[in-house]
């Protein structure tokens, strides 16, 4: 388990589930509201990590098996809205009681989340934006990017798809000491990957 203490904000990250996949509870220091990214799996855990502090919401960043194991449970435990992208909601086993799209924003307290919609490993992926005004950015990518490279598609129209929108999405707007959280594996920049983009396109994965 990581813990990154911000100024505004907690960022805990655990791995959970046969897929390893990473789980983030962020949680907002002046009004304690929490909010899970990708309840993947081992839902006890997850909920043993919000502790008293409860649930506000649970965001699901796209529709793939390994990334809601356990989000039924988590809401039914606490309440907490569903929060999606319509494209990949209705694969979900819970109903989406806030559909977000490109440039919506999911509160944390007082912090804000920027919705990022990055179309190719699944039609509805998304990733979260968190401008932390006393550092760089921080910004949680599912399985849309990770340390090197994109996320894995399935076709070259996906993967151009993919490609073209995390280079104006991401790469285009976002300086190099953002801070990648992917949906498996460690934390990278975006400056550390931003030398190798020629490379991604051309090898076409």
């Amino acid at each position: 388990m990581d813990v990154h203490e911000l100024p505004d904000l907690t960022i805990t990250k655990l791995s959970v589930g046969p897929m390893d996949n990473n789980a983030y509870l962020l949680r907002c220091r002046a009004t304690g509201e929490q909010v899970l990214i990708d309840a993947a799996n081992e839902p006890q855990r997850l909920l043993r990590l919000a502790g008293d502090g409860g649930l506000a919401r649970v965001v699901t960043t796209h529709r793939h098996f390994d990334h809601w194991q356990g989000l039924a449970a988590v809401l039914a435990a606490t309440g907490a809205r569903a929060v999606a992208h319509p494209d990949d909601a209705a694969e979900l086993p819970a109903k989406v009681t806030e559909p977000v799209v490109d440039g919506d924003t999911v509160p944390v307290g007082t912090c804000v989340l920027e919705v990022i919609h990055l179309v190719g490993h699944t039609p509805g992926s998304i990733a979260l934006l968190y401008r932390d005004p006393a550092g760089g950015p921080h910004l949680f990518t599912g399985d849309s990017l990770f340390p090197g490279g994109p996320g894995r598609t399935t076709n070259p129209q996906d993967f151009t798809s993919l490609m073209d929108d995390l280079e104006t999405k991401v790469f285009g707007r976002l300086p190099d000491d953002t801070v990648v959280y992917p949906g498996h594996g460690a934390d990278t920049t975006l400056g550390k990957e931003r030398p190798a983009i020629p490379e991604w396109r051309a090898r076409g994965w």
